[in-house]
């Protein structure tokens, strides 16, 4: 039996507000996916720690902070040094849509902004995340 695909929400940098990433969490999990949340304040190199010892498949970054060019960037080149960079990221937040195509250069597979829904959100990871063999 294949297991369910494994998602970390995490919250990045000093952003105190985890409304939108709890509403996604519990969306995920009520969408039959296994989900884990880091809570508040986590540094980049918390975050890619958690997603190699939770061995998820998918990372969702929440920020509302403006600091998204720094740390989703940041997250992703320590999941490369890590080797763990087959990890898909997707982030959401206050993130303006000038930046998102940088973003998506950068490897970010995909930016979800406020009024998104959690059906989208769902769709998406069936779509694009797949559990690792």
């Amino acid at each position: 039996m294949e297991r369910k695909v494994r998602i970390l929400i995490a919250k990045p940098g000093l952003d105190g507000h985890d409304r939108g990433a709890k509403v996604v969490a519990r969306a995920l999990r009520d969408g039959g996916f296994e989900v884990v949340y880091t809570g508040l304040h986590q540094t980049p190199e918390q975050i890619v720690n958690a997603a190699i010892q939770e061995d998820v498949d998918g990372l969702g970054m929440s920020i509302l902070s403006g600091a998204h060019k720094y740390l989703f960037p940041r997250v992703l080149e320590l999941l490369k040094e890590k080797k763990a960079d087959d990890i898909k990221v997707f982030g959401g937040g206050i993130v303006p849509n000038e930046d998102i195509p940088w973003l998506k250069d950068q490897g970010i597979q995909a930016i979800f902004t406020p009024g998104t829904s959690t059906e989208e959100i769902i769709a998406w990871v069936k779509e694009n995340i797949k559990p690792k063999n």
